[in-house]
Formats: structure tokens, C-alpha cells, sequence
């Protein structure tokens, strides 16, 4: 029996597999061919252990052990290659093989291997409906325009099927897990963002950071749990790892939540619907679409209510659709319209309005700026505190992430805080600023888990520390024109030390003589080499 293989070697091999595309296409293309060859190879394996073990009971009875296959997770069907004869009408199958990454493999010589790619995942779409309808629309093996002249195509798609024909990319139940696999596609997703510079926003967000958000939220077994800009869905993920973590070893109640996503970007949602997959998140329900402008998890015609609303939104997002804003059919701008510039309050508006009233809870990323702005952004940030909504302000360190190195900070909703709600007592806003707690990296700094650990447990306890936290009253936040810049309620300053004028002065003196006897050291040699010049 082979042995089980590790998380580092499925990690490498996967991104050595890369290279096929290093310095042809961009990293921010070739993510999309690597993540679906690697989506389509597990699927692929899942599929062959099952086709084996039923051969065992069945022999080479092919069409129970095909009945059999088709109650499973999912359907990988046959390939019909056809060609009709127009004058007879007649129909001659050229070539018949499951749509599988193995034949793939075996005909990765052929001419037109990028069709035949395809074709796979065209018929592997059209069986599964349900889980993967769309997933692979945005995705062209052919593309002439991404992956070149057929001739050098073609060599790379031949490349890339025999790097994922490697032992250490077998990913059968038998050989890996599905977290590994799962932690595969986390561990691409985040070195892929590491290549993509400023495009890496479009669809990745700090492991690190996401783990903390999805902490502040809390979310427990039963929970509905939404991300309406979910990129590839790193923070619904770890919600729902959280989840796992709260409910021990009871294993139905560690299933038992739902995850909706919502994403503008069509590759970066094809991203995230695999991400799920992967993870065995089947059911989750994500949208495609434009969270602000045409919200697609509606019920009768209403916005669909959760328990956690955790996101990571596009920074300070120009061009976000002020414009119909007033006339929003869900009204979700009632607070006030954010300027067109800047769409960091709209979508703050949206995920307290998608919140349960009286229960729901909200954590969000946002650049500084969403703290202290004034004009529209400024009322609608007071009207919110009058509300007695905000619970938390954690100021966060710079260079966390691949976009930008402008720290950032994560407000925390709460509406059980409102009235009638069981935290409606609770008057204050909690400021933590840990913008001095990070690991230094080469390129991005990173939050250790000690650091999160210290963030939580000091949120939990909701008291003050010194140059860290500080819990401000509304009266207190209300002097302050309901700024809440960090800086005006976590004294950070650090007097310098006392300067020994007299023991700078005896310092001085010291380098003076010092100096003196390295010059009457320099004129002696000057002399000497005089000499030796004249002779």
C-alpha cells in the first residue's frame, strides 16, 4: 500500500508545476489554468479510488459500477467525439473516453490537447449543475491570446498534464485528505497573490487576517455566515473552521452552519465555488454579481438576513454606483449616500442591513481613512455610534497585504447592542491598537498567532491597557465629533530619555582627544612619506 503523501511535498510539486507559464503568462492568468488542473486532478482521483473499490464488488461489470458512481458527490460523465456526415445525416464517433484528467494525459500529444480540455470540463459542467454550473465559463485552454501559437501551446498543456502526473499530486482519499487538499489550493492561492502584486486584491486576503476577522465574529453551530465580497473565499472558510473549533467533537453541529458568498469578479467567483468544493462545502451558495448594485441573495424580494457578516471589501472603491444609490430598492443607503469616490460605507451599510436585527454581528477590514473621514462619510459613521452599532475599532499594522502597506484597521458590528437587543446596556466602543504587534517579512509583514491570540483575549476582556486599549464611553466619542482615529483614544507615545547633558559633554571630550592623537598620528606618516619621495 503506498504511503500517505505530505503536506509540503503536495505544496511543491503543485507549485513547481508553475513553471510551465513562469515568464510567459501572467501570474494573475496563470492561477486560473493551475487552479483548475488542480481541481479537475482531485476530482479525477476521487473518482478512479471509487471506480476501483466498486470494481472490487462488481468485476468489470461497467454499467452497475457507473450507476454507482453516479449517486456520488459528483458525475464525471463520458466524452462523445462525433463527426457528422451532412450528406447521410449520419453520426460517427471519432473517439469515446470519461472526462477525466487521465485521458487527458494520455492524449496530451494531441493537435488540438487545448479543445480537448475543453470539451472536459464543458461535460463535466453539464453534469454537475448544481455545484459547478459556470465554474469553468471564464477559463479557455485554447486561448490563443493567453497561452500562444498553437505549436508552443500545445507544448505547454503537454508540460503541465505530465507535472500533474507526479506521484506526489496523487490525491486519492486513500493516499491524501481533503484538508490537504483544500490547503493546497489556500497554499496556491496566497503564493499566487504574492506574484500578483496589486491584482492580488481581486481575490486574496491575509490568512493571518482572515482568521482574526472570522474570531471577531464568532460564528456558532446554526449560524447563517455571509462574505458579500468573498474573493475565493478565504474568510468563509475559516468562519466555518471556527465553527468546527466551537462545537468540539461533536461532528454534526461542527456541519451544521451555511455559507453565502457574493463576488463581482467571474474568475475570482469560479476560484471560490472550486474553494468550497474542495473543502467539502458543497452546499455553500455563492453569487455572482455586484454586492452593491444588484445583490443576488434576496428572498421575496428582500435582502437575505445572517447571523455573521465577515468581508474584506475593495478599499476606498471609486465608481461604486453613488448615482442610484438614493433610489436603492432595498434602501440600504438610508443613513446617507457615501461619495462616489469612496465605497468603503456602502458596503459597511450593506452588511449591517444583511445583518439579523437584534443579533448579527459584523467584522470588517477598512483603510484608516473610514475612520475619521468627515462630510457624508462622517454622518453616517455618527449615526451609526448614536446607534449604539459599533462595538469594536482594532487598529491593525501596515504591509499586511500584497495591494497596499497602509495599515489597516477591522470595525466590529454588533446588533444585539441595539435597542432590544441583549447588549443594548452596553454604551462604549472598544479601541485596540495593535499596529505595533507583527512578524516582519521580506515583503509583507504577518500577524503571528500570538499576536491574534493577544487581540482576542484582550477583546474578550474589554478592559484597558496601557498604550494597547481603551474603552471609550459615547460621551467621550461624542467630544470628539464622532472621530474614531485610533491615536485619539490609545495614547501610544513614548517619551525619549533624558539626556546627561554633562555625560554628552565628557563623551565629547573623549572623541576630541581621540581625534587629536589620530591627527598628530596622520602628520608623522605625511612626513615620513615626504621624505621617502625626496630620496
Amino acid at each position: 500500500m503506498s504511503s500517505k503523501i505530505d503536506q509540503k511535498d503536495i505544496n511543491n510539486a503543485a507549485w513547481a508545476a508553475c513553471d510551465t507559464f513562469r515568464g510567459v503568462v501572467d501570474p494573475a492568468q496563470y492561477k486560473d489554468y493551475i487552479l483548475v488542473m488542480l481541481f479537475l486532478k482531485y476530482i479525477s482521483d476521487v473518482w478512479q479510488d471509487h471506480y476501483e473499490e466498486y470494481q472490487k464488488q462488481y468485476g468489470d461489470d461497467d454499467v452497475r459500477i457507473r450507476r454507482k458512481l453516479e449517486r456520488e458527490r459528483f458525475v464525471l460523465p463520458v466524452v462523445k467525439l462525433t463527426e457528422k456526415n451532412y450528406e447521410t445525416g449520419e453520426e460517427t464517433v471519432l473517439d469515446e473516453f470519461p472526462a477525466t484528467y487521465y485521458s487527458l494525459y494520455e492524449r496530451r500529444s494531441a493537435a488540438n490537447i487545448g479543445e480537448l480540455i475543453n470539451i472536459v470540463l464543458d461535460h463535466i459542467e453539464e453534469s454537475n449543475k448544481a455545484k459547478l454550473e459556470g465554474v469553468f465559463r471564464n477559463i479557455d485552454f485554447n486561448s490563443e491570446a493567453n497561452l500562444g501559437w498553437t505549436k508552443d501551446r500545445n507544448k505547454r498543456l503537454k508540460t503541465l498534464l505530465e507535472d500533474f502526473n507526479k506521484p506526489q499530486l496523487s490525491m486519492k482519499p486513500s493516499l491524501v485528505s481533503e484538508d490537504v487538499i483544500g490547503n493546497t489550493y489556500i497554499y496556491l492561492i496566497e503564493r499566487f497573490a504574492s506574484d500578483s502584486g496589486k491584482k492580488a486584491g481581486e481575490f486574496f486576503s491575509p490568512i493571518p487576517v482572515t482568521k482574526l476577522v472570522a474570531k471577531l465574529v464568532n460564528p456558532k453551530p446554526g449560524d447563517r455566515i455571509c462574505d458579500p465580497t468573498c474573493g475565493a473565499g478565504g474568510l468563509l472558510i475559516k468562519a466555518a473552521e471556527e465553527v468546527a473549533k466551537q462545537a468540539g467533537d461533536d461532528k454534526q453541529a461542527a456541519r451544521n452552519f451555511a455559507l453565502f458568498g457574493q463576488e463581482s469578479n467571474g474568475s475570482t467567483w469560479a476560484l471560490c465555488r472550486m474553494n468550497m468544493f474542495l473543502h467539502s462545502f458543497d452546499s455553500a451558495r455563492v453569487e455572482w454579481c455586484d454586492t452593491l448594485n444588484s445583490p443576488l441573495l434576496v428572498e421575496n424580494d428582500r435582502l437575505m438576513k445572517f447571523n455573521c457578516v465577515v468581508a474584506n471589501p475593495p478599499f476606498s472603491l471609486d465608481k461604486w454606483g453613488a448615482e442610484s444609490a438614493e433610489s436603492d430598492q432595498y434602501n440600504r443607503f438610508w443613513r446617507g449616500v457615501p461619495p462616489k469616490s469612496k465605497g468603503d460605507w456602502a458596503f459597511i451599510s450593506h452588511m449591517i442591513e444583511t445583518a439579523l436585527e437584534k443579533q448579527g454581528r459584523v467584522a470588517v477590514v477598512v483603510p484608516h481613512g473610514v475612520l475619521f473621514r468627515g462630510a457624508a462619510e462622517g454622518r453616517i459613521r455618527q449615526k451609526m455610534i448614536e446607534e449604539n452599532l459599533l462595538d469594536a475599532v482594532i487598529g491593525l499594522p501596515g504591509n499586511l497585504f500584497p495591494t497596499t502597506n497602509i495599515p489597516v484597521a477591522i470595525l466590529v458590528f454588533d446588533r444585539s447592542r441595539e435597542k432590544g437587543g441583549v447588549r443594548e446596556d452596553c454604551k462604549n466602543v472598544f479601541f485596540v491598537d495593535a499596529s505595533r504587534e507583527y512578524v516582519s517579512g521580506k515583503n509583507m509583514n504577518t500577524l503571528s498567532e500570538a499576536h491574534i491570540g493577544k487581540i482576542m483575549a484582550t477583546y474578550a476582556a474589554r478592559a484597558e491597557e496601557e498604550k494597547y486599549a481603551h474603552v471609550a464611553e459615547f460621551a467621550e466619542i461624542k467630544e470628539n465629533d464622532f472621530n474614531l482615529n485610533i491615536p485619539r483614544y490609545v495614547d501610544t507615545f513614548e517619551e525619549e530619555e533624558e539626556i546627561d547633558i554633562d555625560a554628552v559633554q565628557v563623551e565629547i571630550d573623549d572623541l576630541e582627544k581621540e581625534l587629536a592623537a589620530v591627527r598628530e598620528q596622520m602628520s608623522i606618516k605625511l612626513k615620513q612619506i615626504d621624505r621617502n619621495a625626496e630620496v
